[in-house]
């Protein structure tokens, strides 16, 4: 097969398996925290010529879990508020958190899409108190219960 049509090959693999092109991705967390590629994948725990070929689609997947996990934290840790902000000292400990965990994937802890009943908890709680304080308690339980402050902030965002 002609490397052109492996790189499309690979890009379509990564929209059904990560929901978009993993170059777009990575792209986004480069911009958001303002480093390097390279920065980048040694915080993941990825090599830089691992990651510029998965970026690339001449590699389909990342295949160690642990990677993937660690660049979805990272794309997490932009809602914290001081992150979106672009504040560096934020930026650098979401950062170097990320580089110290040791994410497993367990059937235990693999996220789940709840589609309607996400849905329908974030309008109950867009019904009973305004962004700001949604925001505001997100920040407050960030440290101790991470999922529920996303869910938080989720409903704090505009619709």
């Amino acid at each position: 097969m002609e490397d052109h049509k492996i790189v499309q090959r690979n890009l379509a693999l990564q929209r059904e398996w990560y929901g978009e092109p993993l170059g777009d991705r990575v792209r986004r967390l480069v911009v958001a925290f303002d480093i390097s590629q390279a920065f980048l994948a040694d915080v993941l725990g990825i090599s830089a010529p691992m990651l510029s070929q998965v970026m690339s689609g001449r590699r389909a997947k990342i295949g160690n879990p642990a990677v993937l996990a660690r660049l979805i934290m990272l794309e997490r840790k932009i809602l914290v508020p001081d992150v979106a902000a672009g504040k560096k000292e934020a930026l650098m400990r979401a950062l170097e958190e990320v580089r110290a965990s040791r994410p497993s994937v367990t059937r235990d802890n693999l996220p789940v899409d709840i589609g309607r009943n996400d849905r329908v908890a974030v309008a109950a709680l867009r019904r009973v108190a305004e962004a700001g304080d949604l925001n505001a308690a997100a920040s407050m339980l960030n440290g101790r219960f991470p999922e529920l402050a996303d869910l938080l902030r989720r409903a704090g965002q505009p619709q």
